[in-house]
Order: structure tokens, then C-alpha cells, then sequence
């Protein structure tokens, strides 16, 4: 592998989804195989009140051999499109695959129904035993439901529409955005290009990069406008039908939080928000300016806007993990050796970076857009994360690999401070620590406060669409500038430019009501690693088991599993106070570099 800033070479390799076969072919031969798997299921229609643990655990072990058939298929075709979302022929064999996949899914729709009517004690009987092991915490969490079921047709409509409903209108927002272009000196560049340059610490550059990204969003704008509007539309009739008492109901519950428990979280949160505005008041000092705009919030404090390869980055994350755990590190290094890894941002790529799960019998994948900024290593080491927390989650299956939102940023954030960590012992330079403090800063400041910041946002929108009906672009960027103010105070300057900057950003469109999860999952993780702290190598087996438990237990017995008791209303003040204590640090660190 080259150690190219770039990262051109580095390419994944997709094939492990159709065991070692390419192409459309094979997708297509495994959705022939689940239909025939989904028909042999549906045989047993209307005999769930009669099943015994045995019976059960079968029809379960049929569902998650489906699971995973139509898991290979959909994933290669989803993570192919996200490669390249300007190939028509990429696009069409992922929505061909959406639609059998969902077809699938309305043929079976009758068992969650079937469960959701057992009475309690017929439940409780049949998961006492060991046979449902495997399921068991998915079953009962599926009852969760109950309440919000419609009659199988009704469901059946709904799921089917569904394909030309929300999920046509998330594809069409993710092909918008994947296609802006921003010139940058004389070039079109990719939007995820324009946004890093907002990182360099040369002001002429900041200020260049953000008027270019705003005349890149705005011919757009009025379209996603649209978009988001059908979106918001649609999930108030869903909300209506359901009986969800708030816009954002149906993910708590899917999160397995309480609404007054997010509740406390947000304003637990906005409680601090004093936390962001000392901090740009301090950067505006150390930059010398009187107040720093909203395009210098994320300027380096380094001396010179340096660049890092993929190859540096790579050794430094693993080396960041190995000194944790070298197990750990030895499942990651699986992901550069393997080709589990998509890296260079190429024109007609979907922006950003997660991590794919994909299904339990193969592996994950990880999809970054590397633009060869520090802050780049970062988000590989947090991208990586996710992939060691599905890897060892595998053995859980289907059912239990995956934990809910409020969970999943746990192993992301906690190997991303770890690389930090490592970052800052090999820094001496004060000037140097001052810049890689700040980033750590404005890290926790991005997750914890900026995305409680995009909630409300969210919150805003969603109650004012049904209050008010279509909202125009110039309401959306009241909205959105309104709640970044409530967060910035007067310790920013929000520009005219930046109120359209909310149309780019894919979790309100896709997810809605997932941005709180950040706060949630940055918080825990950094309670997880404060523990890690004090407690040394001792506390390593219990992270490993926390990881390789998936989601096969509740959030709150996850949480017991190193020491953190979800339930106390104070948890999230404990976060905070460490978010405060980095705050604390950078502020030494100016004072020691000479900055103020």
C-alpha cells in the first residue's frame, strides 16, 4: 500500500458478501434463495399461539438464515452505491434489491403481529429456557411495539409504499448531496473536500472554503427543501397513525430510552451550553480576533496546516489500539489487511463515513471519504470502533449484534479518545498540544453539543411542519440558525451564508431523531474511559465483554457491564464534567503556549 495522501489504493474489497462471486448474478441467486426461505416460513401462518421453546427457536433460527441471505444481498448492493452514487446501473440493482427485500418482509409481517398478541405469561413461558437464548432480548423487545401495531393490511400497505415512499425520497437526498460540487482554486472538488478546508489555519482559506460550500448548497436548496418537507409530512401521518404522542416517540422506543429520559439528557446538555461559548471566546483570544465567525469554529490552532498520509494514519490508530488491547488491535489490523476499508473521496461518492455491519457470518466494512487531515485520523479511529464492536459482536447472530442508537457510539468515541491519547503523549511542542487539545475540544463540542443543537432543530421543524404545514427554505434557516444560537450565544458570528448549511446533513433525512444519540453514546464513552483510567489493564476484559455482548441485553444492563448506571439522572452530569475538564486542559495549554 502506497502512503499516498489520498489513500487511492485503498479499496475494499466486497466480494465476501457473495462468497467470492461478483456481480449482480449473485445477488440476484441469493434473493431467489430467500424468497424461497421467506415462503417455507410463511407456511406457518397463524400458529404462533400454539408453538412450544422448541417450535419457536426453529421458526427464529428460519428467520435469521433469511436475515442473513438478504443481508449479503443488500449490503453489496448498498455499499457498491455508496461508492459511486452516479452510476444509474449501481442504483437500480439496490432498488431492485430494496424492493424484493421489502416483499419479503410484508409476506412475513403476520408474526410480529401474532407475537405482539401472546398474553405475558405465555411469553415469559416460552423464553424461561435456553433454547431462545440467541433471540431472546429481540423478542421482548419487540413487544415494545404493542401498542403501536396496526391490523396486518394496514401494515402491509405501509411497508409496501414504503419503498416509493420515504426510502425513494432518503435515495434521492443522498444522490443530491453525493453530487454537489464546491470550486476550490479554480477546481470542482467534493463537498466533504470544501468542509475540511474549513479546518486550515489560514483565515483567507476558512473564508474562501465556506463561501464556496454556500454557492454549492444553494442551487440545491430549494429541491432538499422539498424533500425534507415530504419527509417530515410523512413521518407526522406515521406518527398519526401509530398513536406516538411526540415526533420523536418511535426512536426512543426503538432506542429503548424513555421520552422523559432523553429528555433529561437534552437538558442535561443545554444546561452547559455555557461549555461551547467559553470555548470560542477563548479561540476568538487565541486567534486574535474579536469573535470567531461560524466557518472558524473548527480552525486549527497548529502553527502549519499539515497533511497525513494513510499509511501514518494507519500505524498510529493501530498502535493507539495495541496499547489498550493488542487483541483488539489484531482484529483492526484485519480491516486495512483485508480490504475491509473503502478510504479516498472520489467524485460521485456519498459523503461522510460509517461503519456497515453488514451480517454476522462475514464482517463489517468501513466507508470514510479521506481527505488527509488530522482530524481524518480521528474519524478512522472512531469508524474503526463501530467495526470492532460488530466484529466482536458476531458470535451474538442477527438478532443481538447490533446494540440500539443510544449505545452504538460507545467503542467509536472510546477508541477514538484512546488514538487522542496516544496523539497527545508523542506531543510536547506547547504550541502543538494547544492545537491537538483544541481539536479534542471541539470534538466533544461537535458530539455532545452541536448534535443536541441539531435535535432541537429537529424538533423545531418537525412540530412546526405540523403546526404550521410546508415550511419555506428562508423558515428552515430561521429554524436552524434560531438553535445553533441558543448553543453559540454571542460568542460566534452566525453568518447569511451558513443558514442553508442544515441541507446537507443526511441523519435528519434518513434517521430522524438520531442526532441525540451522539450526546448519549459521547457521554457514556467517556464516563467508560474515565473508568479505564483509573482502573488500568483490570478494566480491559469488561470493555471486551461489553463489546462482544452486542445488543443482547438492555441498554441498562450494557451499561452495568463496566460500571455505569444508566438509570441515575446524574449520569449525564458525570460527562460532562469530563468534557469540562478538557475545556479546563486547553485553556492551561493557551496559557502555556503563550496565547493569551
Amino acid at each position: 500500500m502506497t502512503d499516498t495522501l489520498d489513500a487511492a489504493e485503498v479499496v475494499w474489497d466486497l466480494s465476501d458478501l457473495l462468497d467470492g462471486q461478483d456481480g449482480e448474478m449473485a445477488v440476484l441467486a441469493l434473493m431467489d434463495d430467500a424468497d424461497r426461505q421467506a415462503e417455507a416460513l410463511a407456511a406457518e401462518r397463524g400458529r404462533i399461539a400454539g408453538y412450544d421453546s422448541g417450535r419457536l427457536a426453529r421458526f427464529m433460527r428460519g428467520q435469521a438464515e433469511l436475515a442473513e441471505v438478504v443481508g449479503r444481498a443488500a449490503s453489496w448492493a448498498s455499499l457498491r452505491f455508496a461508492a459511486d452514487m452516479t452510476d444509474p446501473a449501481r442504483g437500480a440493482l439496490m432498488q431492485k434489491v430494496e424492493e424484493r427485500a421489502t416483499a419479503i418482509q410484508t409476506r412475513l409481517l403476520w408474526f410480529d403481529l401474532e407475537w405482539a398478541a401472546l398474553d405475558d405469561a405465555k411469553v415469559d413461558e416460552l423464553l424461561a429456557g435456553d433454547e431462545l437464548a440467541f433471540a431472546a432480548h429481540h423478542l421482548r423487545s419487540e413487544r415494545r411495539y404493542r401498542d403501536h401495531l396496526l391490523t396486518e393490511p394496514e401494515e402491509r400497505i405501509l411497508t409496501e409504499k414504503s419503498v416509493t415512499g420515504r426510502s425513494a425520497w432518503s435515495r434521492l437526498f443522498s444522490e443530491l448531496t453525493s453530487s454537489i460540487e464546491v470550486t476550490l482554486d479554480g477546481r470542482a472538488t467534493s463537498l466533504e473536500e470544501g468542509l475540511s478546508r474549513l479546518q486550515s489555519n489560514d483565515p483567507a482559506v476558512r473564508e474562501a472554503s465556506a463561501e464556496a460550500v454556500t454557492a454549492a448548497l444553494a442551487p440545491g436548496l430549494r429541491t432538499r427543501a422539498y424533500v425534507f418537507n415530504t419527509l417530515l409530512n410523512d413521518k407526522a401521518v406515521d406518527d398519526r397513525l401509530r398513536g406516538y404522542p411526540t415526533w420523536i416517540s418511535s426512536r426512543n422506543l426503538a432506542n429503548e430510552a424513555s421520552d422523559d429520559s432523553v429528555g433529561a439528557l437534552v437538558s442535561a446538555v443545554q444546561s452547559r451550553y455555557d461549555l461551547p461559548q467559553r470555548w470560542y471566546r477563548l479561540k476568538a483570544r487565541v486567534l486574535g480576533v474579536e469573535r470567531v465567525k461560524d466557518y472558524d469554529r473548527m480552525a486549527s490552532l497548529a502553527t502549519e496546516d499539515s497533511r497525513i498520509g494513510f499509511d501514518e494514519a494507519r500505524e498510529l490508530v493501530l498502535d493507539s489500539y495495541a496499547s489498550f488491547s493488542p487483541d483488539l488491535a489484531d482484529v483492526a489490523r484485519r480491516f486495512f489487511d483485508d480490504r475491509w476499508i473503502d478510504a479516498p473521496a472520489r467524485p460521485g461518492k456519498r459523503p461522510g463515513a460509517f461503519c456497515a455491519y453488514t451480517v454476522p457470518s462475514v464482517h463489517p466494512y468501513v466507508f470514510l471519504n479521506w481527505t488527509s487531515r488530522r482530524r481524518d485520523v480521528l474519524t478512522l479511529a472512531h469508524e474503526l470502533g463501530h467495526g470492532l464492536h460488530a466484529y466482536l459482536a458476531r458470535p451474538q447472530g442477527v438478532f443481538h449484534q447490533g446494540t440500539p442508537l443510544t449505545l452504538a457510539e460507545t467503542a467509536s468515541v472510546f477508541g477514538e479518545t484512546v488514538t487522542f491519547g496516544r496523539l497527545l503523549e508523542a506531543t510536547t511542542d506547547p504550541v502543538a498540544r494547544l492545537a491537538l487539545l483544541a481539536e479534542n475540544v471541539e470534538g466533544a463540542i461537535a458530539t455532545v453539543f452541536r448534535q443536541t443543537a441539531m435535535n432541537r432543530f429537529e424538533d423545531a421543524v418537525h412540530t412546526a411542519r405540523r403546526d404550521e404545514g410546508e415550511l419555506s427554505v428562508e423558515r428552515f434557516g430561521d429554524l436552524w440558525i434560531a438553535t445553533q444560537a441558543d448553543m453559540l450565544g454571542d460568542a460566534v458570528e452566525l453568518t447569511e451564508g451558513y443558514r442553508g448549511w442544515w441541507s446537507y446533513i443526511p441523519h435528519f433525512i434518513g434517521t430522524p431523531g438520531y442526532v441525540y444519540a451522539y450526546a448519549y453514546g459521547q457521554l457514556l464513552a467517556l464516563s467508560v474511559y474515565r473508568q479505564y483510567e483509573e482502573q488500568g489493564p483490570d478494566f480491559v476484559p469488561r470493555y471486551l465483554h461489553l463489546l462482544s455482548a452486542g445488543g443482547s441485553l438492555p441498554p441498562e444492563e450494557l451499561g452495568k457491564i463496566v460500571g455505569c448506571d444508566l438509570a441515575d439522572p446524574g449520569f449525564w452530569d458525570g460527562g460532562l464534567a469530563i468534557v469540562e475538564a478538557q475545556l479546563e486542559a486547553a485553556e492551561t495549554a493557551a496559557a502555556e503556549a503563550g496565547k493569551i
